[in-house]
């Protein structure tokens, strides 16, 4: 409770910008759709699942970026009301990667980080970097999975196909790089952010839309305080 605490006080004003947006939205989106019917196709009750999957995640998300410990708390429930809006709208391999992966890989990431916590800044984990062969493996691999997913998710009639293989395949090796405290986890971050985005515009949902998009502004701000975290509490991984 003091780390979480402590969580909360370490948050910035932009931070609390963009979470006060991210709730008036979503608040609006539920109340409009309890009243006068969602504009973007959701039933009532699937907008009360996106108020609570916008307030965890954005939360999730600023702590993720400064390499908190507390975020795994938030990230779980994000995690689970998430995958319900996914399979509601048949957007298969998303949901899988949610259920079958980011749940119990919420558990085991919060392990590491734990036992890899800073020893003066408590709430906080250490970070790691990869090197140029390591990351070119990484793109590689994610590049093979997402070809290999999109024959599966073809054959089952999902919605945005490419859309699903790539976060699909990005999204199991950005969480196996916070798993093991890797700051490139951020750059396969913002790349599924941008096409996030895209998608939400697409398929248009105003609290999907915000809420990524919240996500990509914090992916390229992790990027930089887990670098900065690196240098100055890890620099024999610089």
């Amino acid at each position: 409770m003091s780390n979480m605490k402590k969580s909360f006080k370490e948050l910035k004003w932009y931070e609390y910008v963009m979470g006060i947006i991210m709730v008036a939205i979503a608040a609006n989106a539920m109340i409009q759709g309890f009243t006068l019917g969602a504009s973007d196709g959701n039933p009532a009750w699937l907008t009360v699942i996106n108020f609570i999957s916008a307030v965890c995640g954005v939360i999730c998300i600023f702590f993720t970026a400064k390499a908190n410990i507390s975020n795994f708390f938030f990230a779980t429930i994000n995690t689970i009301v998430y995958a319900i809006y996914l399979v509601y709208w048949h957007i298969w391999g998303t949901a899988a990667l949610e259920i079958l992966f980011y749940i119990p890989m919420n558990f085991v990431s919060w392990y590491f980080w734990v036992k890899h916590r800073d020893k003066e800044i408590t709430q906080k984990t250490t970070a790691k970097r990869l090197t140029m062969r390591q990351n070119a493996a990484c793109a590689a691999i994610i590049l093979t999975a997402a070809v290999a997913c999109h024959a599966v998710l073809a054959k089952l009639n999902g919605e945005v196909v490419w859309f699903d293989a790539f976060t699909l395949s990005i999204g199991i090796a950005a969480t196996i790089l916070e798993l093991l405290r890797y700051r490139e986890q951020y750059i396969w971050w913002i790349i599924t952010d941008i096409v996030s985005v895209g998608m939400y515009i697409a398929h248009f949902d105003a609290v999907y839309l915000t809420k990524r998009s919240i996500y990509l502004i914090m992916a390229v701000i992790g990027l930089v305080n887990w670098a900065r975290l690196n240098k100055a509490r890890n620099p024999e991984n610089i």
